[in-house]
């Protein structure tokens, strides 16, 4: 009797029916490794960057293609800083007139901020005020800061009021449309369940609308303070006894391109690191928030 033969079936083997399992943790260090990648060559990439133009700059004040009396140098630059913070300036120490800038910016920030969070959630909640204070806001908008500058010195004198309040009013504008648009975007249905719950009107806007529109109001503080900087350093070049601003109109006053400069990056420095405390601040009050899609390396 003959056998028959049959050909087996291949049975497929252990790689081709089980999947292999992803090791969460070794992705997780996978993309802490490419986001520390990325850091160091942004990081690189900015130093060179940074060398790139001194030295760029150096080298044509070296060889005389830079005037150093209209365009100054770095060496120039760097020597006013070390004069600045041992020796002193024409009006005190450095860390003197530091401190009047800031103490001009943060009161300047800190009272634009509240009353452009106030405003622009109550004319977002209400839309009958917004209707009727929609035209003056339009109109003060307009009016050129360098104008209120002036204005504000002759209504407050050399000292630190007039810069206070051009700080604000910067301020004051950029918070205020961002809390308004926030206001107004709030979705409807949540203020509607909030109501039906049985909330009153101040709870609605506390525990609804002002946590909802608060991504809008963070996001402002950013440009916020630069802008309370701003206001400040101008006001103190127009008129003022101390601060960056009068040291700024000071060298420009004696043609020294390398004291606006030093001034400038002091400036710099200080912005740099009110941004850094402000994107601290954001962390902080919005971590409710949960991750975008596709953002969680970048939360690692």
């Amino acid at each position: 009797m003959t056998a028959v033969l049959t050909p087996k079936t291949p049975t497929p083997t252990t790689l081709e029916s089980t999947p292999v399992p992803l090791d969460e943790d070794a992705l997780i260090r996978a993309a802490r490794a490419r986001l520390r990648r990325r850091r160091s060559l942004v990081l690189l990439a900015q130093l060179a960057l940074i060398a790139l133009v001194l030295g760029g700059w150096q080298f044509g004040a070296d060889q005389g293609w830079l005037d150093t009396f209209t365009y100054g140098s770095p060496g120039g630059v760097a020597e006013q800083l070390r004069v600045w913070f041992t020796e002193g300036t024409a009006t005190g120490s450095i860390w003197r007139n530091i401190g009047v800038t800031m103490q001009e910016t943060v009161f300047g920030f800190l009272l634009g901020t509240a009353a452009g969070v106030v405003l622009g959630v109550s004319l977002g909640r209400v839309r009958v005020l917004a209707d009727v204070a929609a035209p003056f806001i339009k109109a003060a908008n307009s009016i050129p800061r360098i104008v209120l500058g002036s204005v504000f010195i002759i209504w407050f004198g050399l000292g630190p009021s007039g810069k206070i309040a051009l700080a604000t009013v910067l301020v004051f504008f950029s918070v205020f449309f961002n809390a308004f648009q926030g206001t107004r975007e709030v979705d409807q249905n949540l203020i509607s369940n909030a109501r039906i719950l049985g909330a009153s009107q101040w709870r609605v806007t506390t525990q609804v609308v002002l946590p909802s529109a608060m991504t809008w109001i963070i996001a402002s503080l950013h440009s916020a303070f630069g802008f309370a900087l701003i206001g400040a350093i101008v006001g103190e070049i127009l008129g003022a006894q101390y601060g960056l601003g009068q040291l700024i109109a000071q060298a420009q006053g004696s043609f020294n391109a390398d004291g606006i400069y030093a001034g400038t990056v002091v400036i710099a420095v200080l912005a740099l690191l009110a941004e850094w405390l402000v994107t601290l601040f954001e962390k902080r009050v919005l971590r409710w928030r949960p991750a975008q899609s596709g953002s969680h390396a970048a939360q690692i």
